[in-house]
């Protein structure tokens, strides 16, 4: 089945170069437009109702969250292509919404379409929106886009006890008892959610410091969650640990 995008950047070259490549290694992609700003790439959407628009962040009239945001509805998947913009990224992250970096890699180009594809349409305006809510404010994000083979979880980081890893997979805890399995790496989420009071106590652990119950120093040392799990402290993290949480209010 042909999947139908547009490509809106203001560089012919890299719209180019993006198009050689979709033609030579997706050929489930059928390119059926291009844009070069923000006011051409809404025509273009309007006109055109593509599965998937490749959008740049930032064009000569605005930027690609301006189309968005000019948009009553969002009916198409999104791939941004981006320079390194660590603000962006981060909002990328958390929102769960595709993005590649410039020059673009053919491996992640293909991994993104073929993400893009097996999602279909739904839960775009729910990442869209969520996307937008972070680009605003990265420094304390409040809401999480988590993937599984089903659907788009958007969950509020308040609401996660903690994330325990298995291999490539980590599952989430939440405070009503429910759990979320997502095809990322306890290290990915680390990394993200470090500046949003979690934190990481063991090799596969990481914790919401809001639900840290109790720390019990004997046996090595482990903490209590208030949903009665207790998880285990590695000695190489046992200093840091008793720091963070001494300093608890």
């Amino acid at each position: 089945m042909v999947h139908t995008a547009i490509i809106i950047d203001d560089i012919l070259k890299a719209r180019d170069f993006l198009k050689r490549d979709l033609n030579s290694f997706c050929p489930q992609i059928e390119v059926i437009g291009e844009a070069e700003g923000v006011l051409t790439g809404l025509k273009a959407i309007k006109k055109l109702r593509p599965d998937i628009v490749f959008l740049d962040i930032n064009m000569k009239d605005g930027s690609g969250f301006d189309i968005l945001e000019l948009l009553d509805e969002i009916h198409f998947k999104v791939i941004f292509t981006t320079a390194s913009d660590a603000h962006a990224i981060k909002a990328f992250k958390f929102s769960a919404v595709d993005y590649l970096l410039k020059p673009i890699d053919v491996d992640e180009l293909t991994k993104a379409v073929e993400k893009a594809i097996a999602q279909g349409k739904a839960d775009g305006q729910k990442q869209v929106d969520l996307l937008r809510d972070s680009v605003s404010n990265t420094e304390k994000m409040e809401k999480i886009a988590l993937h599984t083979a089903e659907k788009i979880h958007i969950c509020e980081l308040s609401d996660i006890i903690r994330c325990e890893s298995s291999v490539n997979y980590t599952t989430f805890y939440f405070e009503d008892q429910h759990k979320v399995l997502v095809t990322k790496t306890l290290k990915f989420y680390d990394q993200l959610l470090s500046s949003s009071g979690f934190l990481r106590t063991h090799q596969s652990h990481l914790i919401n410091l809001v639900h840290v119950k109790e720390f019990i120093k004997g046996d090595g040392g482990y903490i209590l969650m208030n949903d009665s799990s207790n998880i285990p402290v590695s000695a190489r993290k046992r200093a840091e640990v008793v720091q963070v949480i001494s300093g608890l209010k």
